[in-house]
This record gives C-alpha cells, structure tokens and sequence, in this order.
C-alpha cells in the first residue's frame, strides 16, 4: 500500500508513526515535531509525554494562554499564569456500572492554577471563570465525535 500521509499540515492536523518496535511515537503536530511515549512502569522508556500527559499538558496551556489573553485584554497586572492539570482514573460515586463492575472507572483532570500580581479578590475570581472558557476545556467538556477512516 502506498504511503498517503499528509506531508503539509495545518493547525489542528496532527500525524502521530510508530515504527512498531516500541510504544516511542513521532509526532507531527501542525509542523512541530515530538514524540510521545509510555512510562517504564507500563513498558515504555519515558522519552516523551504519554497521550494523557499531551491531554493534560493541552488544557494547561490553553488555560493558560486564555487567561493571559484575558488578563492583556483587562490590563489586569498579572505576572505569572501557572497552571497545573493531572489526569487520573477514578471511581466516581454516580458512576453507572459500579456496582456490577469493580474495574468503572471515569477520568477525572485536576486543574490548579496559580495567578502571580497584584490582583483583587473579584477580578482573581473572575479568572477562575474565564478559565472555564478556554477552548480545549470546553471541547473536553462537550460531545465529541470521533470519525475513524483508512487513509
């Protein structure tokens, strides 16, 4: 079969190739290159995020970069945006199947944020809101709809 890969990508496309000898994959993310890999505990050699670390590492930056952008917009005298997302595997008290499954699980991502200045109680609150709308978190919070095809 002919190689039909995208050789120019634009914002949005990504092309993830494994080689098939290790869980180590070559990322090409709109023309920025990385690779993504497992830890050793699961098989892996650690030489780059794993998937759930790119998910998490993706709502901290757009986290972040959404309320910089809000803060500039507001003039708010910010000097520091920090933002720190963990991605877990977790027993939910609703969770459907529970009872009947010991493995249910949901994952849960725990944002904390950090905000450096000389910011006022309300407008350090509003931040927090503001941080709610950021693009990534509102595409995680939303229906997703993923279409799989042979390229």
């Amino acid at each position: 079969m002919a190689d039909s890969s995208p050789t120019h990508l634009v914002e949005g496309e990504a092309v993830a190739h494994s080689d098939n000898t290790s869980f180590v994959t070559k990322l090409d993310i709109a023309g920025h290159t990385m690779v993504a890999d497992e830890p050793v505990d699961v098989g892996g050699t650690d030489t780059g995020p794993s998937p759930y670390g790119l998910l998490s590492g993706a709502l901290a930056a757009c986290t972040a970069m959404t309320l910089h952008a809000y803060a500039k917009m507001k003039s708010l005298p910010v000097t520091d945006i920090r933002v720190k997302v963990k991605h877990e595997k977790i027993h939910e008290v609703d969770c459907e199947n529970c009872e009947q499954d010991d493995k249910a699980k949901i994952d849960r991502l725990e944002r904390t944020i950090w905000i450096e200045g000389d910011v006022d109680d309300k407008a350090r609150e509003r931040m927090m809101q503001i941080a709610d709308r950021c693009p990534v978190h509102r595409t995680l919070t939303s229906q997703i709809r993923i279409v799989t095809r042979a390229g």
